[in-house]
């Protein structure tokens, strides 16, 4: 073992926690793995076409209890999001709910939430969904603090139009105020922060595991032009303690590997694929502790591939495969130094 990563590795004293201490538990739409079938109405044909951004339009979600009580939500939905937005069949969407309704209901508490669909009226997109859906999904594996997400089986009916329904796979994403709610914490409006100013074992919790996922559209410190900070990761604080920062947005990663991702000419890659580390250098000394989580969670990890349901198996296969190159870059120290300690920026 080289001199320089068996010193990274005696300098990490401390193991890197699973989670923060949580303040309350995760809302009742986030505290189950179960799909959630439901049916949204609305005028599709408006949403598709025009694409409203600022404007919201009336719909309605109905689903079933498990008691057989059927519930019936209205609904205010626009469309939202920046490059999918722009070259998607069906755009990404934002749901907003009337928390008056909510009470007592699986969406308990929720006003404003992200809906991930498919881009495209394609198997191919469809398995997409999935696969993005299962990023946030090893997240959570390896921290609580993270997005929780709730696969949906979606029902789309066109209010304007006979077109016949569409069901297809969707999920929704957890609200960030609702995240801070669960540790106390709140969304803090920056131009842009510093590395030092970030909590560092949980920095680099994450920089690793977009690296398991081949990742590289983000940044933790600054946002894209024109945008707020930062880049695909939400920060959180309490005026206190460090920044905590929490990554979101996977579909331009290998894992995710969407036909529209770019791989970016910046790291000199040919495809989205191939895995390029962008951690921290001032927070090597955690990565030890980051590569040690992984490998305790990784049967769990693992485990959340083989059994999504949905997925078809050529895509189930990939993922493993994509996987195990993770693992066995992990497993050999030399790899990890001249991979990820020798790579960090």
């Amino acid at each position: 073992m080289h001199l320089l990563y068996r010193t990274l590795t005696m300098l990490t004293l401390v193991a890197l926690p699973a989670s923060a201490e949580m303040k309350q538990e995760p809302d009742p739409l986030f505290r189950s793995d179960e799909i959630l079938s439901m049916t949204i109405t609305a005028p599709l044909t408006t949403l598709v076409r025009e694409r409203p951004k600022d404007d919201y339009l009336p719909g309605v979600i109905q689903y079933t209890q498990a008691d057989g009580t059927v519930v019936q939500l209205d609904l205010e939905i626009r469309t939202r999001g920046h490059f999918r937005h722009e070259i998607c069949d069906y755009p990404p969407l934002l749901l907003n709910l009337r928390k008056k309704q909510t009470d007592g209901t699986v969406f308990d508490q929720q006003n404003k939430l992200k809906l991930v669909i498919h881009c495209k009226y394609s198997e191919r997109y469809e398995q997409i969904v999935l696969r993005e859906y299962l990023a946030y999904r090893l997240l959570n594996a390896v921290t609580d603090m993270s997005f929780r997400v709730r696969l949906l089986r979606v029902k789309f009916v066109n209010t304007e139009g006979d077109d016949g329904a569409q069901e297809r796979y969707a999920f929704l994403i957890e609200h960030k105020n609702r995240l801070g709610a669960r540790y106390g914490l709140e969304d803090l409006k920056v131009e842009r922060t510093t590395v030092a100013a970030i909590q560092p074992d949980r920095l680099n919790l994450t920089s690793v595991f977009e690296f398991l996922i081949g990742n590289t559209d983000f940044s933790p410190v600054a946002g894209a032009p024109d945008e707020g900070c930062c880049h695909n990761y939400v920060l959180f604080g309490n005026g206190t303690d460090p920044i905590i920062a929490i990554p979101y947005d996977f579909d331009q990663s290998g894992f995710v590997d969407a036909p529209y991702a770019a791989a970016n000419k910046r790291f000199r890659i040919r495809s989205v694929r191939q895995r390029v580390y962008r951690g921290r250098c001032g927070n090597n000394e955690y990565v030890e502790a980051s590569l040690t989580r992984f490998r305790d969670r990784r049967d769990v990890i693992y485990t959340l591939v083989l059994n999504q349901e949905g997925l078809e198996s050529r895509e189930r296969k990939e993922l493993i495969r994509y996987i195990d190159d993770f693992y066995e870059l992990i497993d050999d120290p030399r790899a990890i130094e001249r991979k990820i300690i020798k790579k960090c920026i």
